[in-house]
């Protein structure tokens, strides 16, 4: 798994910054939260080829966030995408997506399906879950939580022992099934072990409240909006954003293992105050750049 911010900004950009998007990258899947103003150009520049996008989950519909759908979704389908795009977010998305059409009117060359998303379970299968959660902001706003399943890992030296070759008897272990090899059930318990998943949780836009400490509960990578420092926090709860404190004792209370803040106010020319403000409240954080990757 591989997680590449491709803008980090909040509001308006600025040289070193783009608007809000991040990748995450998991086998054949690439998963865009969000699609800030400017996002097609910043994943051409990772050498990323808008074609391998396969969901993008919309947190909410202010522009920010928005802007660069229209672009994207034009250069995938004059690239030759051939597979189906599947596109999440909050309630009202089905309806300003068929707006977005109406207004740019350009040839669309795959299937897009768009889908409505509430709180919980919205996506799963054999590899991994996506959930959301309702956010509070001033308008209806989601939060996503990417939780991979626990695969289990052979006991090489147990299969080794009693002779079992590579192949499906091997494959059926590590499904979480029992064989039978030689007359005899081998337990898969103890032919393999069980390795957990990983887990990224991205908060955007919110003040703290029920939805964001849900989705951070446990995570490995709580990837939150710090918009402001606790000294605008007056500021903060007027727009509906969080401080890096705010964002650091949601990691704290939740038991995140790794916070990684973003969505920074174009008055922030320099990041460390908003690190050091939040490392105060929790140890394992750091402050996300543009085109930073981090590998899981």
């Amino acid at each position: 798994m591989q997680i590449i911010f491709l803008g980090t900004s909040s509001m308006v950009p600025t040289k070193e910054r783009n608007h809000s998007s991040i990748l995450l990258s998991y086998g054949s899947e690439n998963i865009l939260v969000d699609c800030g103003e400017g996002t097609q150009r910043q994943l051409k520049i990772a050498g990323i080829k808008l074609t391998k996008i396969s969901k993008i989950l919309i947190s909410h519909w202010h522009g920010d966030h928005v802007l660069g759908l229209p672009g994207l979704v034009q250069s995938m389908s004059s690239s030759g995408c051939n597979k189906t795009l599947n596109i999440y977010g909050p309630k009202g998305t089905k309806r300003l997506i068929e707006k977005m059409f109406e207004v740019f009117g350009f040839d669309q060359k795959f299937e897009i399906k768009v889908n409505e998303v509430k709180s919980g379970k919205f996506f799963e299968d054999d590899d991994f879950i996506l959930e959301a959660e309702q956010l509070e902001h001033n308008i209806e706003t989601l939060g996503y939580r990417f939780e991979e399943k626990g695969k289990r890992k052979i006991n090489l030296g147990f299969v080794k022992k009693l002779g079992i070759p590579e192949g499906p008897l091997l494959g059926k272990l590590q499904d979480g099934k029992s064989i039978m090899w030689k007359g005899k059930k081998i337990d898969v318990e103890k032919a393999t072990s069980l390795v957990e998943g990983k887990s990224v949780a991205i908060i955007t836009d919110t003040v703290p409240c029920k939805g964001a400490y849900k989705l951070a509960k446990d995570v490995d990578i709580l990837i939150s909006e710090a918009t402001y420092a606790s000294d605008l926090e007056e500021k903060s709860i007027e727009h509906g954003h969080m401080t890096s404190k705010q964002a650091a004792e949601i990691a704290n209370r939740s038991n995140a293992k790794q916070l990684i803040l973003t969505h920074f106010s174009a008055r922030y020319k320099n990041t460390s105050d908003l690190e050091d403000e939040a490392r105060t409240y929790f140890d394992n954080v750091i402050t996300a750049e543009d085109f930073m990757k981090i590998n899981l």
